[in-house]
């Protein structure tokens, strides 16, 4: 196949303009950005509005990303929740380092964001495991993340095994494994993107430090303390 060619054509959009910001504070723009997704669920052709890209990188500077579902964000921070032991669960106790992208197609709208990741308290950990569906927990705790299993019936085989168990104990058969809890990702740089037509795409990035630039001169103060905004070239 040929897809060098491949490129979507984009409609016109608002240019994302520093004056008419709803807000100059990095994380309460996210929260109108994903307010007006929210907004119009149902009515996209994409299911979960709250899915994000999550990018960590190995001890010996190797990276991987993967989907996940972001469970929270306030202005801490963005949360979701994983197998600690997992891929990205020992490459983030490597390198606490990662980043997350959030793309919403039909809005032509990305979002990038970095910052340094740690646990959650574990109480909270429980909250969200416990918010899950009971056939969540249970495909959950069947499943030792990213660990090498011999086939498809090993897994359905542990899971039939925890739906008994949860049959004749109850719930608390399915109870969150230790090695299961949430990451918060608390951002030291965002970039919110625009797309536009014929490639000249508007991007807004915020930043606690000062981005290595010449045109330093550019740079603006954010509504909030603490953090820059600047406009990136396409």
């Amino acid at each position: 196949l040929n897809h060098s060619a491949w490129r979507a054509t984009f409609g016109a959009t608002s240019h994302l303009l520093e004056e008419t910001l709803p807000t100059k504070d990095p994380f309460k723009l996210f929260d109108v950005w994903f307010g007006e997704v929210a907004r119009l669920k149902g009515k996209l052709s994409f299911e979960e509005i709250n899915a994000v890209s999550v990018s960590t990188v190995s001890a010996e500077g190797r990276p991987s990303s993967r989907m996940v579902l972001l469970k929270s964000h306030d202005e801490t921070g963005f949360t979701f929740c994983t197998n600690y032991g997992s891929r990205k669960g020992t490459e983030l106790a490597e390198n606490a380092y990662a980043a997350m992208l959030f793309y919403w197609p039909q809005l032509h709208r990305q979002v990038r964001v970095e910052g340094v990741i740690e646990k959650i308290p574990e109480n909270q950990s429980d909250d969200y495991w416990n918010a899950r569906p009971i056939a969540s927990r249970i495909s959950a705790k069947a499943s030792d993340q990213s660990t090498v299993i011999p086939d498809r019936e090993h897994l359905t085989r542990r899971q039939q095994e925890l739906e008994q168990a949860v049959e004749s104990q109850g719930e608390d058969a399915a109870a969150k494994p230790v090695g299961c809890g949430g990451l918060l990702l608390r951002p030291t740089y965002f970039e919110f993107w625009q797309g536009q037509q014929n490639r000249m795409h508007d991007r807004i990035s915020f930043s606690t430090k000062i981005p290595a630039s010449e045109s330093t001169d550019f740079i603006r103060s954010s509504d909030r303390p603490g953090w820059l905004m600047f406009r990136l070239a396409p």
